[in-house]
């Protein structure tokens, strides 16, 4: 079998897995969230906290709470860093440098996952399971939540509730993450990734000599960066490494978790708003992306010039013989469209246009589908910019879902898509004016500064995956990308609340002929038309002097 056939029925396989899970997950998501009834567990959790899950919230307690866990969760796991060398199952390993903690602290609270420290080097077992993996549930569900909170402003009229924050959060626990992780954690030890808690150990090598290696609750954290759309991993080399990623079936299954509940949301939004016909529309705009992306990313790795591409079948270095190109363009393309950083290939040795499409996707806002909760409310926050653009056309106030679109809903939309270029682009242009951040690039030229774009890109994204090739692990690029996490996260966070608070508040208005049918495939096209221009306008300059640049020189 050829292996671009071979990558052609890996997508058309997990396309069909994906189809299956759409409908069942994206209805049981919708229940869990406009559910009154709570269970045993949650109450149990709701007591030890102190919420009461019943309090409905208007979007600035809605928020607080948003940001006042999100507060406590980075100062509990820079203190669990700072502590390790006191800790059981620490392996060994020293206390975290501070710069290095309040990095790793903000990236794995702020969905990021962004690893400057080798994991099995730096790491042990309470702080990988304690600390890291617990993130992965929490800050996703925060993610959830939000998005749910924007839903629920469209669904909801002359009314500035959103719901009950703590109460979104540990449904999203409890009733959607940890039930998948369980069963997906099963599946990958089935398959050969390794769970357990074994300390560091000799492992003979083919060639002579011997190396290091510590065992780990691996297949249970891997499952939830997946699902989770954290990124991230056990082992530096992330899911490229055997005991993360044993096989061709472990890597579908593990695109199939990354992908699972973005799309899935959509059918959720759908069904909360009323019109599972709007949850179609959304849906068709972020698969029309994700294939398109990835059909380019097929093309530019397999039949990318020279001898060496020639012999090898396609573009293959830094790539695992044991799923190729195929496999590895749908990974790549997967996991920068959406917040996730998972990698099982060496971005930094894409061709250029193919690493110039990475960073592409998430400069997109990580919307095609996105990730878990922040591909929706991104995507969602698009359409609003999408309707009041045919507004302009027709001379016509705009609406979405019944909700007209005034000066203060586009301010809000406006700000939330300024927040992420000004930082990539802020902190891109100051690192790059700076002697330090320059000195940490191994390439120079266009490829150099398309690592320092890529850093900052998937930073302020959350993303968390790396073009490599640059020594992140400095006090510079440690505060710094810690930083643009942070702010890329939550910023975005608060004008989206605050943009359901004004939705909710308004009485919906009837559809008459001359409303835009936003479930209609001209308002798709339209959509995906306007994603593609504004982040074109806004990145087309870095994206020149970067990928574009290299591919055209090569």
């Amino acid at each position: 079998m050829s292996p671009v056939l071979a990558g052609v029925l890996q997508l058309l396989a997990l396309i069909g897995a994906l189809a299956l899970a759409y409908r069942p997950l994206g209805d049981y998501m919708a229940r869990v969230y406009s559910s009154t009834e709570h269970l045993r567990v949650e109450k149990w959790i709701y007591k030890a906290i102190g919420a009461n899950p019943d309090t409905e919230m208007r979007w600035p307690a809605y928020l607080r709470g948003v940001l006042g866990f999100s507060l406590i969760s980075v100062l509990f796991l820079y203190g669990l860093q700072r502590l390790q060398g006191s800790l059981p199952g620490s392996l060994g390993f020293a206390s975290i440098d501070p710069d290095q903690a309040f990095n790793t602290a903000a990236s794995f609270v702020s969905n990021t996952n962004w690893q400057s420290y080798y994991g099995e080097q730096a790491m042990g077992h309470v702080v990988q399971t304690g600390g890291l993996a617990v993130q992965n549930f929490v800050s996703a569900a925060v993610g959830i939540a939000v998005a749910v909170a924007l839903v629920r402003g469209f669904a909801r009229s002359r009314t500035g509730e959103l719901g009950n924050f703590w109460s979104d959060l540990v449904r999203g626990v409890v009733r959607i993450l940890v039930p998948i992780a369980v069963v997906g954690a099963i599946v990958l030890v089935a398959c050969g990734a390794i769970q357990n808690f074994a300390g560091i150990h000799e492992v003979g090598q083919f060639a002579g000599g011997s190396q290091q290696w510590n065992g780990g609750a691996v297949a249970s954290q891997e499952v939830i960066k997946e699902l989770g759309t954290n990124g991230g991993g056990y082992f530096n080399a992330n899911s490229a490494h055997p005991f993360e990623n044993p096989n061709g079936f472990s890597n579908l299954f593990e695109i199939f978790l990354i992908l699972l509940i973005p799309f899935a949301l959509t059918r959720t939004f759908g069904r909360m708003v009323g019109s599972v016909r709007q949850g179609y529309a959304i849906l068709a705009t972020m698969a029309t992306i994700w294939l398109g992306f990835i059909a380019l990313m097929m093309w530019t790795e397999f039949h990318h010039g020279g001898p060496a591409y020639d012999m090898a079948g396609g573009a293959m270095e830094g790539k695992e013989t044991r799923f190729g190109i195929g496999a590895s363009a749908i990974f790549s393309i997967s996991t920068t469209l959406t917040s996730t950083g998972a990698v099982n290939s060496f971005h930094s040795s894409n061709t250029a246009f193919g690493g110039g499409l990475n960073l592409l996707g998430m400069m997109l806002g990580e919307i095609a589908p996105g990730g878990v909760g922040s591909g929706l409310y991104g995507m969602l926050i698009m359409a609003i910019i999408a309707v009041f653009i045919a507004g302009l056309m027709v001379g016509r106030t705009p609406e979405y879902l019944g909700k007209k679109i005034g000066t203060r809903e586009i301010k809000l939309a406006a700000c939330y898509i300024l927040v992420t270029p000004t930082l990539v682009l802020g902190f891109t242009a100051a690192a790059m004016a700076l002697d330090t951040p320059a000195n940490s690039m191994t390439n120079s030229g266009a490829h150099g500064f398309s690592e320092i774009l890529y850093a900052y890109t998937s930073g302020a994204n959350n993303n968390g995956s790396a073009f490599a090739g640059l020594n992140a692990d400095t006090q510079w690029f440690n505060s710094t990308i810690g930083i643009a996490m942070l702010l890329g996260r939550f910023l975005p966070m608060v004008f989206v609340l605050a943009l359901a608070g004004s939705l909710a508040g308004q009485q919906p208005v009837p559809a008459t002929a001359g409303t835009l049918r936003t479930e209609k495939p001209l308002f798709t096209g339209l959509l995906v038309g306007a994603i593609m221009i504004i982040t074109g306008l806004t990145y087309f300059p870095a994206l020149a002097l970067g990928p574009l640049a290299e591919g055209l020189a090569s």
